[in-house]
């Protein structure tokens, strides 16, 4: 049995499938961006590509955390 995804990835599959990208496009979109800031970018993503607020800070929130990492 496998433990339940948590965190911003468990937003991940209705993502894909409400605006039809997936994360991996996502993520390089986020990357893409001049912005820096957390809310800056889910503002931007929330605006410019009609994301909803938890969608947007989820894919925001992994995204930031997977470069802090690197």
């Amino acid at each position: 049995m496998t433990a339940p995804v948590k965190g911003p990835a468990s937003y991940f599959p209705s993502i894909e499938k409400k605006y039809g990208r997936s994360i991996a496009e996502w993520k390089e979109i986020i990357r893409s961006s001049h912005l820096t800031r957390h809310m800056e970018l889910v503002t931007w993503l929330k605006t410019e590509h009609g994301l909803g607020h938890g969608h947007a800070n989820a894919l925001v929130a992994h995204s930031l955390a997977e470069d802090s990492v690197r």
